[in-house]
């Protein structure tokens, strides 16, 4: 099928450094829309609480619900690519959901002063760009990691550097988004900053439609009749998709500036996904499909706690940087949305060193296993806070260098996590669930950004001061420590679970007979499914 053209088997055409060109199209692609997406994140609390006067509090709940949103979409944005758009056509028309939000954000209006309250019209404009931007994202983020897996089969031993490639792209876009919007929005005005996401993600856009030939049939819809049916007088299926797409913004609009009705939804959200996928899993496949889908499901529980961590850096880090450390370098106090860059700057550069240490490890039979990569992100991520608190007091600036040394522990921590677990969610799915699996990885992201709302809110919770930060910091880092301790344990049998003997490329050799989900239904037979 053309989904999966590549992966089952089609010739991939030019190489670049050993892997496909349209790895280096969807490489630049994402880069750009990183670069809006993590220009804009390093401005939005800032924005909030300087701009608008949002209490912190009140900040950090909006934060928490807007990146909630984005990445519950994924999950929808995942399952209308598999079943009927394929994933090309899902991330254009997030792309071009994304730049329309990411310029409507450029509308600033004049900064609220002492005892106003915010012009409607202005607040209005900028929730309507936020519901924009996480439509563009529900549609985009899942899919193309997709097409990204699609480019390989199954036991093709570059995939995990492949996606720590991609990962070096996502992270140079979050490099220059953060450096150079930060810069911009703090330095000129928050419309400069906006206004420099939004054409990045216009570029995005470009390099994705001029790149399409490169992809090679990756990622287009698996039954293009279907997809041009009519459906309602002259609008076809792709068409009401866009209409829904539209009302779904609106909604989305409104569902925004509530926390506890986004967590509410997240709950439910989170809960039919992870039934749905275990009703799949042991109706619709083998033994060994089954238990690899439970592996899978386990490291996508995992990434709750990691972003619930991690993503403290957009919101109560950053404001623990404006506020309490030391960010004079040569003589010029460093905006603080800038020291966003720094985690994309260690990924950026530690990125390839960890692509070539993977597979370096696996061609000796060393690699360590997803499993364990997890467990070892988890140490590093609670080490990370721990370091920052040793390094901080009451009464004293903090020591610009602990920035960088928390962010340097959670970046090896992240290139242990992030990237593996991209690989791993295409590796252990079958192809009728990729696209779901994908929108479950990330939808469980979105539950870690609202973990992450109420852990920044528990730092504002006694006041501004920074001791409630450092103890708020000092249990959390205990935390992932024990659990990424647990979980090595666990790792050997987890490993075992995987059934890594037995894996292989789907294609439509199929022994016994195939469903209508795609899915081989012998329980004898091996990892292979119609896509």
């Amino acid at each position: 099928m053309t989904d999966n053209a590549i992966a089952a088997g089609q010739d991939e055409g030019k190489t670049f450094l050993g892997h496909p060109t349209g790895l280096f199209v969807l490489f630049f692609a994402e880069m750009w829309e990183r670069f809006s997406y993590y220009g804009m994140r390093a401005l939005l609390v800032l924005y909030l609480t300087k701009h608008f006067l949002f209490d912190r509090e009140a900040a950090y709940g909006l934060y928490g619900a807007y990146t909630t949103l984005v990445y519950i979409g994924p999950v929808i944005g995942g399952f209308l690519a598999d079943k009927y758009l394929g994933a090309r056509k899902a991330v254009t028309i997030g792309a071009i959901f994304l730049v329309l939000g990411h310029l409507g954000m450029a509308v600033e209006g004049d900064p609220v002063l002492d005892g106003q309250s915010p012009d409607p019209s202005v607040l209005n404009i900028f929730y309507f760009s936020l519901a924009l931007i996480i439509v563009g994202v529900g549609f985009l983020k899942a899919n193309i990691s997709t097409i990204v897996g699609s480019l390989y089969k199954k036991t093709d031993t570059r995939r995990d550097s492949a996606f720590t490639i991609f990962y070096v792209g996502i992270n140079t876009g979050a490099f220059l988004g953060a450096l150079i919007a930060g810069y911009l929005g703090e330095t000129f005005g928050w419309a400069y900053g906006f206004g420099a996401a939004g054409i990045g993600m216009l570029l995005g856009l470009i390099v994705f439609v001029w790149g399409k030939p490169a992809l090679r049939g990756a990622g287009e819809p698996s039954d293009p009749a279907k997809l041009a049916a009519p459906m309602l007088g002259p609008l076809n299926r792709e068409h009401m998709i866009w209409l829904g797409a539209i009302i779904v913004t609106f909604i989305v609009w409104f569902l925004v500036r509530s926390q506890g009705t986004v967590n509410t939804l997240l709950l439910i959200a989170m809960t039919v996904t992870y039934l749905y996928i275990v009703w799949r899993a042991i109706a619709k496949l083998n033994p060994h499909q089954r238990n690899r889908i439970i592996v899978a499901l386990i490291l996508i529980s995992t990434n709750v706690l990691f972003w619930g961590l991690f993503e403290q850096a957009g919101s109560s880090l950053n404001l623990f940087t404006d506020e309490h450390v030391d960010r004079n370098l040569f003589g010029w106090e460093v905006p603080a949305s800038m020291f966003q860059s720094i985690n994309a700057f260690y990924i950026m550069t530690l990125g390839p060193v960890f692509a070539g240490l993977w597979v370096w490890l696996g061609k000796k039979g060393w690699e360590p296993s997803a499993p364990m990569k997890f467990a070892l992100a988890l140490m590093q991520l609670g080490a990370g806070f721990l370091v920052l608190a040793f390094g901080s007091s009451a009464g004293a600036m903090t020591p610009v260098i602990f920035i960088f040394l928390i962010y340097l522990l959670h970046t090896t921590g992240e290139l242990c996590m992030s990237p593996v677990g991209l690989s791993a969610m295409t590796r252990l799915s079958v192809t009728s669930m990729v696209g779901l699996m994908m929108g479950a990885w990330f939808l469980a992201s979105g539950a870690g950004n609202a973990v992450a709302a109420m852990i920044a809110q528990a730092t504002a919770s006694g006041g501004e001061g920074i001791g409630q930060v450092l103890s708020v910091y000092t249990k959390v880092g205990w935390f992932a420590i024990g659990i990424g301790v647990l979980f090595a344990i666990a790792a050997p049998f987890m490993t075992k679970m995987m059934h890594l003997d037995t894996l292989s490329d789907d294609s439509v050799d199929d022994v016994g007979t195939v469903d209508t989900f795609g899915s081989n239904t012998d329980p004898g037979a091996p990892d292979k499914t119609l896509g």
